[in-house]
């Protein structure tokens, strides 16, 4: 952490994660889209992490994290629990840096992300679905194998790593009014926070999330931490609550958290299909559909806003239209 923030990480933290993460890395495009533009009422610039290495931004706090570990430590591996993107993002950091990887995965995780995960070498533990069995289930594998535990979200490393992405998006359109990303665990959203607080700090930021998953809404409304309790949503990377480290930083720099009802998601993710030509997945499109909504045109009031888009992994036989 830098000595300049109160958070896990700061602008310092994130500007040496750049450095590091960029020989593994993509510096991923910002497109634009004159129909999004015209449903929007305003322009926006789309940075498409669904372009990156494992189709998601979690590569990026992935590598940041495997590549900082000194030798001796890495050498024993790394460990995390994750049904989807971060599952498959740190495998492949730790294919690049020769290390093993253990991924505790539910049993009901993605076909096609268990798919991914176990291509990149990685060894997958099967658990239960809930979030007190991965917790246990990745504590038992870490005594086992004395490897580091990484989290999806609330890692220093993983937020400065997250951080990046708005980074690239900033150096390329400075003068954003707002910047809008999805959150679940808040890893992406507290990376966007530091980094844009410390270069834009006139940017307004909202948090995106689903109607079905609205931990994160509701803890803004009360000022205080709550936790996600049988969420429901198509929007699979988003079912996690905010982290401890994660918290504090929407909490202090949020604009705003847009809720999103999955049929509106659904609809965006078609939109961006059809008339922008990229592919993404329901928890990028709910950032789209937050962009689109009445909600967020009578809040901004603004001309140009940036939209991270998280991811683009999707089952394609089981699409959600």
């Amino acid at each position: 952490m830098d000595g300049a923030t109160p958070y896990a990480a700061g602008i310092d933290d994130v500007r040496v994660a750049a450095r590091r993460i960029a020989p593994f890395a993509h510096r991923t495009p910002v497109v634009t889209c004159a129909t999004l533009d015209e449903r929007a009422g305003c322009r926006l610039f789309f940075k498409c992490e669904n372009l990156q290495k494992v189709g998601a931004f979690k590569f990026r706090g992935a590598c940041n994290a495997v590549q900082r570990l000194a030798d001796d430590v890495a050498a024993r591996g790394v460990v995390t629990h994750s049904s989807g993107n971060h599952a498959q993002a740190l495998s492949l950091a730790a294919r690049l840096r020769g290390i093993p990887a253990h991924i505790v995965m539910p049993r009901n995780a993605s076909r096609v992300k268990r798919a991914a995960v176990e291509g990149y070498g990685a060894r997958v533990v099967e658990c239960e679905s809930t979030l007190p069995a991965r917790e246990e289930t990745a504590a038992r594998v870490v005594d086992e194998t004395g490897g580091t535990l990484i989290s999806p979200y609330d890692h220093p490393d993983i937020i400065a790593g997250q951080g990046t992405a708005a980074l690239e998006l900033l150096e390329e359109v400075p003068d954003l009014d707002v910047i809008v990303t999805p959150v679940g665990g808040g890893g992406l959203f507290g990376g966007t926070c530091v980094t844009v607080r410390a270069m834009s700090p006139a940017t307004r930021l909202f948090a995106a999330e689903p109607a079905g998953a609205d931990d994160a809404a509701r803890g803004f409304s009360r000022g205080e931490w709550v936790r996600q309790t049988d969420p429901r949503t198509v929007a699979d990377g988003l079912l996690t609550s905010l982290g401890t480290l994660t918290w504090p930083i929407l909490r202090d720099h949020a604009t705003g958290v847009l809720t999103v009802p999955d049929e509106e998601t659904v609809g965006a993710m078609r939109l961006m299909w059809e008339r922008a030509k990229l592919l993404i997945e329901p928890s990028s499109a709910v950032a789209v559909a937050a962009v689109l909504g009445e909600e967020f045109r009578a809040l901004s009031g603004t001309v140009r806003v940036g939209v991270v888009l998280s991811g683009g992994n999707v089952d394609l036989d089981h699409l959600p239209w």
